[in-house]
């Protein structure tokens, strides 16, 4: 009798999903105060990329060493699985959190958060196309709809409550295209190379491919400070907890069924940005919230 990995235990799925969406929740309030300890402004594309870098960098040499240290193997299947792993690197990483950064600069912390739960409909749409073991049901139809309704709800009323720009809202979509994408992919991680070692190369190359172009363009964190530090101490754990868990949910467990915890972001990230930084909390964004999250359960009501 084959022994249940704990990552395909229902309780312990609940538990490592809920841990990794409610850390990254968290990062929303972190990014922009993080920004404004380091004294990085809206137009300081350089400096968000060398900021995004050195968090994911450092993330991923803290997976790499904690999956060495368990002795797990680093050994790929075949030559060609590199090209593979460079790929997932530059859209889990590179790309997907270039978008975010320049995004969170250019947007509301909570506006943000709600706008990002695009990902999670679009992972539930994707891997009904591509994976057997993700079927296309009414639920599924009708949560989506749901979700996206909410979103849509972000852009009404006046420019007083906030309204779609490209440098804010576009930039937070294309970061979602991406982590839908690379959720994708790492069911292919998972066939390649042990999941935990492919999140940490992942994180490492893709955050080494933010900081070189980030001091090319003249990056820099220029104001060194506590809080900075601090802020930045806390988003390196949060991708190296939430991605090391998240990673290995995806490659053991049919992708709707995780990926659809990820609608306690925007809930953690509104509530969390409104309370941290002061921002004003919407009515539209209350009731954005509530559609992603019915969607959610819809989606999630039974089996996936």
């Amino acid at each position: 009798m084959t022994k249940t990995s704990i990552f395909q235990r229902p309780v312990w799925v609940v538990v490592f999903a809920l841990t990794a969406a409610i850390a990254w929740g968290w990062a929303f309030p972190l990014i922009k105060v993080g920004f404004s300890a380091f004294g990085i402004t809206a137009d300081m594309t350089g400096s968000k990329m060398l900021f995004a870098g050195i968090r994911f960098a450092a993330a991923g040499l803290i997976v790499l060493s904690l999956a060495r240290s368990n002795g797990r193997s680093f050994k790929t299947g075949k030559t060609n699985d590199w090209w593979f792993l460079l790929a997932f690197a530059l859209m889990n990483t590179t790309l997907h959190y270039f978008f975010f950064y320049v995004g969170m600069s250019h947007s509301e912390g909570s506006r943000a958060a709600i706008l990002n739960s695009l990902s999670t409909f679009l992972v539930v749409l994707l891997a009904c196309a591509c994976f057997k073991s993700d079927r296309l049901t009414s639920r599924k139809i009708i949560g989506c709809a749901m979700g996206f309704s909410g979103i849509l709800t972000l852009n009404l009323g006046g420019a007083e409550s906030g309204q779609f720009t490209w440098l804010g809202d576009g930039m937070i979509i294309l970061n979602a295209i991406c982590s839908a994408l690379s959720n994708l992919m790492t069911r292919g991680l998972s066939h390649r190379i042990d999941v935990f070692v492919g999140t940490g190369y992942s994180l490492t190359i893709g955050g080494l491919l933010l900081i070189l172009p980030g001091l090319a363009f003249g990056g820099t964190l220029p104001h060194i400070n506590m809080l900075g530090i601090v802020c930045l101490l806390l988003l390196i754990a949060i991708s190296a907890v939430g991605f090391a868990l998240y990673n290995k949910l995806l490659s053991c467990n049919p992708v709707g069924r995780v990926a659809i915890y990820n609608s306690l972001i925007p809930v953690v990230g509104a509530v969390t940005s409104c309370l941290c930084l002061g921002e004003t909390f919407h009515l539209k964004y209350a009731f954005a919230g509530g559609l992603a999250a019915l969607g959610i359960y819809i989606i999630n009501k039974g089996k996936n």
